[in-house]
């Protein structure tokens, strides 16, 4: 199996040299005119921390994968040049941890910061808020670990006598163990007396982990949830409500005027927040006038591409148009798609995590399937449906923060993604991703066993105390697929909808 572990090495080198390359890509595409070149250190953590995101995901698959090169060992140790998963899943999310707390919003902090001040006071600016919320975390990190960072396992006592060899071997439902006597083999048959609670102290980076995950979990269920739901349906409805026929010239000029009396209005209002935040008086009320801004410029960009696709202008209009037409036909075969990957996940959610014992393992045995046909197929399947739940959490994050006052909005936009929305998604999908790996190897559990990844996340997370119960409830399963529900149904319902124009804009004073 040495060569086969070898070549795991290789693929592993070269796919982590792929994904860095792809998110330079997405960097240089998506960001804004106004950042070019300049800002190079969040363009550097943006591309680190969206890196570190595709690899600990695909870092799942490659556990399975690491542990199927070792099926004829007695245990994964035993084979060489296996790839040390346990520790690099620690080196993982250590750095997620570093990322999310503290270079991300020392980033932000340095970005946001008054562009009239010198870059020290700007850097001296971003380390204290970033200073104070390492010690604040530092506090909580060690009492936390000092009073209850101990991990709770339960396990069953069992004790037998010895027994001569037999010459032949009878078991049935009712005689389970050897010999006539002997009734406490299996451990389900064991009286409530044998169970026993085995307690050790977690490792410190293992509750590091732990507690990211929680934190990240919460966000997962409320984002996902409502992503898992309003990313296929919005592709479907969004080819519902697609234009169907080029407007006439009088028309466009018309609407046109009207959303540059609308651009002037935002322009003028966005000018006066910005004097009042130099004034100092940045307070409740300016916060939610600039959301409400930020809603408005929102919309307006959405109105201007929605009127360039119903006036194609230039010598090639026509063809424009053919591909606007192609590009709705496109969202609604990929919303279908996607609907149907939707439905498997919760579905299998059911199935397998919220019934006991599960009905069947579902995708688990769709996976294995695959890997019979071709030996990186499955593989392939199971990291796509992973990242899946990553691109409902970006859908859902944007779904909430168009409709709640609360959640700030940080669109991704071809060509016009500012810094600080860029280092806020790397933000929310490091965070999420640990969430995503923890509830893959849970959903997969009869798929990705005795990985690494079960070991941290099934056994050790499952089992620290205060936080167990979270997982022996299924608190987030539970939220995951009643936000699911309670989405579909909010789309059957308003989804067909058009978005009425908001006339004049106001804010409240």
């Amino acid at each position: 199996m040495g060569d086969f572990n070898l070549a795991l090495v290789l693929v592993a080198i070269i796919v982590c040299i792929i994904v860095f390359i792809f998110n330079i890509y997405l960097l240089v595409n998506y960001q804004h005119p106004d950042d070019v070149n300049q800002a190079y250190f969040p363009k550097f953590v943006v591309v680190f921390g969206l890196s570190i995101a595709a690899i600990s995901i695909l870092m799942l698959p490659a556990d399975v994968a690491n542990r199927q090169a070792c099926t004829h060992s007695i245990y994964t140790g035993a084979c060489n040049l296996t790839l040390p998963m346990k520790d690099l899943w620690m080196v993982i999310y250590i750095l997620d941890a570093i990322l999310v707390f503290f270079v991300i919003p020392f980033a932000m902090f340095y970005y946001e910061g008054d562009q009239d001040k010198s870059v020290g006071k700007r850097v001296k600016s971003a380390l204290l808020w970033v200073v104070t919320t390492a010690i604040v975390c530092a506090l909580v990190l060690g009492i936390l670990y000092g009073l209850v960072g101990k991990v709770d396992f339960s396990v069953r006592h069992l004790t037998s006598t010895t027994a001569n060899f037999p010459s032949s071997f009878q078991f049935s439902s009712s005689q389970q163990c050897l010999g006539n006597n002997a009734s406490q083999c299996a451990a389900y048959l064991t009286s409530s007396s044998a169970e026993k609670t085995w307690t050790m102290r977690a490792t410190f980076p293992e509750y590091v982990v732990a507690l990211a995950t929680i934190v990240g979990s919460v966000l997962f269920t409320i984002f996902g949830g409502v992503g898992i739901a309003c990313l296929p349906l919005g592709l479907i409805f969004s080819f519902i409500r697609r234009p169907k026929a080029v407007i006439t010239r009088s028309q466009y000029i018309k609407e046109a005027t009207e959303l540059g009396k609308k651009a002037k209005e935002l322009k003028k209002t966005a000018d006066a927040l910005h004097q009042e935040e130099r004034s100092g008086a940045k307070g409740r009320k300016w916060r939610k006038n600039v959301k409400a801004v930020e809603k408005e410029l929102l919309h307006l960009e959405e109105d201007v591409k929605l009127l360039e696709e119903m006036y194609p202008q230039g010598e090639k209009a026509e063809t424009t148009w053919a591909m606007t037409v192609i590009g709705y036909l496109a969202k609604f075969i990929l919303g279908i798609l996607g609907l149907i990957v939707s439905i498997a996940w919760v579905a299998h959610i059911i199935i397998y995590l919220l019934i006991s014992p599960p009905l069947s393992p579902f995708l688990n045995e769709v996976f294995i399937k695959l890997d019979d046909i071709w030996g990186l197929l499955g593989t392939a399947a199971f990291a796509f449906f992973c990242f899946y739940l990553l691109l409902a959490v970006m859908a859902g994050a944007m779904m909430l923060g168009l409709r709640l006052v609360f959640i700030t909005i940080h669109p991704m936009k071809w060509g016009g993604t500012l810094m600080n929305s860029f280092l806020f998604n790397v933000a929310l999908i490091l965070l999420c991703s640990i969430s995503v790996i923890q509830f893959c190897s849970t959903a997969f559990g009869y798929y990705a066993q005795a990985t690494a990844a079960q070991e941290i996340f099934g056994h050790t997370l499952e089992s620290l105390r205060g936080i167990k119960y979270l997982y022996k409830y299924n608190v987030f399963q539970i939220g995951f697929v009643v936000l699911a529900g309670l989405t579909f149904v909010y789309y059957a319902a308003f989804g067909w909808r058009r978005r009425k124009p908001s006339g004049k804009f106001q804010l409240s004073s």
